[in-house]
């Protein structure tokens, strides 16, 4: 494919190999007989933006959420909206919140908005229900329903240990912490779920956002939803169901029985995945192949973004990254699971880093 095609048909993208967001395509309503409209959406996600003092701000993470916001306003066609994945702010002050939403204010499209655990707990998310947005809700677009969970909630008695709000969130924001707790969706939103979906029949293209994954990859770094099983139930009777998430700031996807998983880059920073930082290699989805980086210490090796085309409610995702080779991960219906077009077998892989 030409340069110029793959322009076209991403949207006319002007800097397709650097821009730090995701454009996915929707073509999954009737099952392939052609019965809904195609659409796309951008996913934006995880900028930590961090206040200094005064109108100062961490500059790197600011120019990483600008180049996302100036490449949607560039797009033709424009998407119909953008999604924004959580981790607005770093510590969830008001400050950085504000920064955040003035950046954002600049796109020319809607945005729905998934809280992070960043912006939640130094007031427990009160700002942003009061400023942005609601916790969890649903919306429905062009055939498909499209479900916003707040993924990152935790017990009450973690909750309580903390002094003061923001020693709370200072333990919250780190990623390797022994008193650290793990995330949830909790009770009442599973019940708020199930009361959403009881009118959507089970063929209904059915997309579902969050910030954490619902499903468990590594427990010491957070990467863990705790009733992610109760969810996985409830989800259980749609023929396919789409779960789109951030918070690892890695390529990672994976399948449950009618659920695939993907994880979106964050446009601030990338972590090391689990299985090269403890050389255990159960920690990750045994088909997602991780990304071995040339640089692991540069500020942009192994962020990025994606190109994602759904397709009958199957997800081919085009990663795009600064500084490391592309990457396509598209669902393998002889395998029942999504595999990575390049590098799924082991001996087309990159030599495992082990350093870090």
């Amino acid at each position: 494919m030409s340069r110029k095609d793959f322009l076209r048909r991403t949207g006319g993208l002007l800097a397709a190999s650097i821009v730090p967001m995701s454009l996915v395509e929707i073509a999954c309503g009737g099952r392939g007989k052609g019965t809904h409209e195609k659409f796309t959406f951008a996913f934006i996600s995880d900028p930590h933006l961090t206040h200094i003092k005064g109108t100062s701000f961490v500059r790197n993470f600011d120019t990483g959420l600008n180049k996302a916001i100036e490449t949607v306003n560039l797009m033709f066609p424009r998407p119909d909206f953008v999604v924004f994945g959580g981790d607005l702010a770093q510590l969830g002050k008001r400050e950085e919140l504000d920064h955040g939403m003035e950046l954002l204010s600049k796109l020319k499209v809607p945005v729905k908005f998934v809280i992070g655990e960043h912006d939640y707990y130094l007031d427990m998310g009160n700002y942003w229900q009061d400023k942005i947005s609601k916790l969890n809700y649903s919306f429905d677009h062009k055939g498909v329903h499209f479900v916003v969970l707040n993924s990152i909630l935790t017990y009450d008695t973690w909750i309580k240990r903390w002094k003061t709000p923001e020693e709370r969130m200072n333990e919250m924001a780190r990623l390797d912490n022994p008193n650290g707790s793990p995330f949830m969706v909790g009770d009442d939103q599973i019940a708020w779920l199930k009361k959403d979906l009881e009118n959507i029949k089970s063929g209904t293209p059915l997309v579902v956002l969050s910030h954490s994954p619902l499903y468990k990859i590594y427990k010491p770094w957070n990467f863990w939803t705790d009733d992610a099983e109760k969810i996985q139930s409830v989800l259980s009777r749609f023929d396919n169901v789409t779960v789109f998430h951030g918070h690892v700031h890695q390529v990672l996807y994976n399948q449950i029985k009618n659920i695939s998983f993907y994880a979106l880059m964050s446009t601030a920073w990338p972590w090391p995945y689990p299985e090269s930082y403890t050389q255990s290699p159960h920690y990750i989805p045994k088909m997602t192949v991780f990304m071995n980086r040339q640089d692991p210490f540069h500020e942009r090796d192994g962020t990025g973004w994606a190109f994602v085309n759904m397709d009958n409610a199957r997800e081919e995702m085009h990663y795009k990254l600064w500084e490391n080779k592309d990457r396509i991960v598209k669902y393998d219906e002889s395998a029942g699971h999504p595999v990575d077009s390049a590098y799924q077998k082991p001996e087309s892989r990159i030599l495992p880093q082990t350093h870090y």
